[in-house]
This record gives structure tokens, C-alpha cells and sequence, in this order.
């Protein structure tokens, strides 16, 4: 069982949840339009990923006899200066998102909820991939700078890129 105060967190970072996912549905259509496929594809399994990160929280509410509450959300930003600058600002998001669940996690030890810190543990271990891979894909964006040739290479290697539900 959830206390009340957790089960307003937790909501509130379902709503984050979507909340980022939209933000990586508009990075994806930057690189659309920039006829930056790998890219947009990298930014669309975010997406999914987002959601499916939205929904492991409102099941685990429901599990436990909590009740979910959609909130409104406010309209990402759609405008980018560079692929780089877009994974600048993805990195600058999850920092963000890895901070909300830390606080999570810490509201859950406050509380002594071990099903909730068992739970969540499965997020913190998520962000720190997250954080990682935006900053190997920000690395290799410096390193290529306004190469052209260079910037294919990267949007070829992020076109690999597959979607795989969290278990």
C-alpha cells in the first residue's frame, strides 16, 4: 500500500513521463525534417520507451491500490539549432528525470515503502543508461562537428537502433 504523498508523486512523475516522451516526439521531428532518419528513429524508440516507462508507474499505482491522475502538460520545445543541440537538450532532460527519481526513491526509503524502493530501483538503474547514452551520442557529435560525412555515420548508426520493452 502507497501512502497518499507518494501516490501524488508518483502520479506526478507519470505525467513526466508522458511529458518526455512528447519532448522526444518533437526532437523526432526535428531530424524528420532535417532528413535526419537514423536520428528521428532514435528519437522515436525515446518515445516509446518514455511510454512504456509512464505505464510501469500507473500499473504499479493501480497495483497497489492507488489511483492514477492525468494531469495536463505543457508543449515541448520544437525548435533546434543543431542535431547536437537537440542532444544536448535530451541529456539536459534526463538529468532532469534522473533527479525526480532519486527524489522518489528517497520519499520511498523516508517512508520505509520496500515494495515501492524495490520498484523504483529498476528506474534509477534506467536513468544511468539514459544519461550514458546521450553522452556517447553527444560525444560523437562533437568530434564530428559540421562534417557532413561524419554526421551520416552517426544518423547510420542511430537508425539501428530497435525498440525492446522493459520487462
Amino acid at each position: 500500500m502507497l501512502s497518499q504523498k507518494l501516490i501524488d508523486a508518483i502520479n506526478d512523475q507519470i505525467q513526466y513521463e508522458y511529458y518526455s516522451a512528447f519532448i522526444y516526439k518533437a526532437m523526432q521531428a526535428y531530424f524528420e525534417d532535417e532528413d535526419l532518419p537514423g536520428m528521428a528513429n532514435w528519437m522515436n524508440i525515446q518515445f516509446q520507451e518514455e511510454m512504456s516507462h509512464a505505464e510501469k508507474l500507473f500499473q504499479f499505482v493501480c497495483e497497489t491500490g492507488g489511483r492514477v491522475l492525468m494531469q495536463s502538460m505543457e508543449t515541448p520545445h520544437n525548435d533546434y539549432r543543431s542535431p547536437l543541440h537537440v542532444f544536448e537538450e535530451a541529456l539536459r532532460h534526463e538529468q532532469i528525470v534522473t533527479a525526480k527519481i532519486n527524489d522518489l526513491m528517497e520519499l520511498a526509503q523516508q517512508e520505509k515503502n520496500h515494495a515501492a524502493q524495490i520498484f523504483l530501483q529498476w528506474f534509477v538503474t534506467e536513468q544511468v543508461e539514459e544519461e550514458a547514452n546521450a553522452n556517447h551520442i553527444i560525444a560523437k557529435l562533437k568530434r564530428v562537428k559540421e562534417d557532413g560525412r561524419g554526421l551520416m555515420m552517426v544518423d547510420q548508426e542511430l537508425s539501428k537502433r530497435v525498440y525492446a520493452p522493459p520487462v
